[in-house]
C-alpha cells in the first residue's frame, strides 16, 4: 500500500476540485461548441469568419499561454476598463447631479478567482475543438433526412431536436469522447494559476514530506482512474447511440 502520511483526504479534496473545473468546463465547450459548429454551417458569411478566427486562433496557441494570457491578462484588462468608466462617470455623469454617487454602481477592482478563471479558459480552450466535432457530426447527417423533417412541416428547432441532434450524436461521440479525456487531463494546468486542485495538492505534500514519486504517482493513479471510468461510460453511450445502425 502507499504511506500518504495523512495527505489522503487533502488530495481527495482536490481531486473533487478537478473533477468540478472539469465538469463545469466541459459544459461550457459544449455550449460554445455547438454554437461554433452552427455558426460555421451558416449562411452568413459574417458569422461563418467569427467562428474560423474562433477556432482557427485557439486551437494554434498552446493551452498554458491561453490560461496564463486569460488569468492575468484577462483580469487587467478588466479592471482597467472598470477604472476607465468608473473615471468617465466621475467626469460626465457627475455633472449633472453632483450629489449623486454614480461610482457606487462599479466596483474599483475585480479579483478574477483561479476556479472561475480555469472553468472559464478550459471551457473557451475545448469549445474551438468541440466546434469542429460538431460540425463534422452535423455534416455526416444525410441532408434528406432535414429535408424530410421540412416536408412534414417541422419547424427548423422542432427538426433540430428530434430529427438531426439524435443523428449527429454517434458520429460526433468518438471526438467528443477523445476531446473530453484530453479537457480532462488539462486540468492539471488550472495549478499553476494557484487553484488548489489535485496537482497542487500532491504538489504541496511531495514538498512537506520529501516524497515526490509517491504522490504525484498516486495524482496519475486518480487521473488514470477517470479516465477509464470515462472510457467506459463513452463506450457504453456509443453501443447505445449505434442500435440499429450497421
Amino acid at each position: 500500500m502507499i504511506d500518504l502520511k495523512g495527505y489522503e483526504w487533502s488530495l481527495l479534496e482536490g481531486a473533487w476540485v478537478t473533477l468540478q473545473v472539469a465538469l463545469l468546463s466541459l459544459g461550457l465547450a459544449m455550449l460554445l461548441g455547438m454554437l461554433g459548429a452552427l455558426a460555421k454551417l451558416s449562411k452568413l458569411g459574417w458569422l461563418r469568419g467569427i467562428a474560423t478566427v474562433y477556432t482557427t486562433v485557439i486551437r494554434g496557441i498552446p493551452d498554458l499561454v491561453l490560461m496564463m494570457l486569460i488569468f492575468y491578462g484577462g483580469q487587467m484588462l478588466l479592471n482597467n476598463s472598470l477604472y476607465g468608466m468608473n473615471e468617465w462617470l466621475n467626469e460626465y455623469m457627475a455633472g449633472q447631479n453632483p450629489d449623486h454617487d454614480w461610482t457606487a454602481y462599479l466596483p474599483d477592482y475585480i479579483d478574477v478567482s483561479p476556479f472561475i478563471a480555469g472553468i472559464l479558459t478550459i471551457g473557451f480552450i475545448f469549445g474551438a475543438y468541440m466546434a469542429e466535432t460538431f460540425r463534422g457530426a452535423i455534416m455526416a447527417v444525410d441532408a434528406g433526412e432535414m429535408e424530410a423533417a421540412r416536408a412534414y412541416g417541422m419547424s427548423s428547432s422542432l427538426a433540430f431536436r428530434r430529427i438531426l441532434l439524435p443523428q449527429m450524436i454517434r458520429h460526433a461521440l468518438p471526438g467528443f469522447g477523445n476531446n473530453w479525456l484530453v479537457l480532462l487531463k488539462t486540468t492539471a494546468l488550472v495549478s499553476i494559476i494557484g487553484l488548489d486542485d489535485m496537482v497542487r495538492k500532491g504538489a504541496l505534500a511531495a514538498g512537506s514530506t520529501q516524497m515526490p514519486f509517491t504522490f504525484y504517482f498516486t495524482v496519475a493513479l486518480i487521473f488514470l482512474l477517470f479516465t477509464s471510468i470515462s472510457t467506459t461510460g463513452l463506450r457504453w453511450m456509443e453501443r447505445r447511440f449505434s442500435i440499429h445502425t450497421r
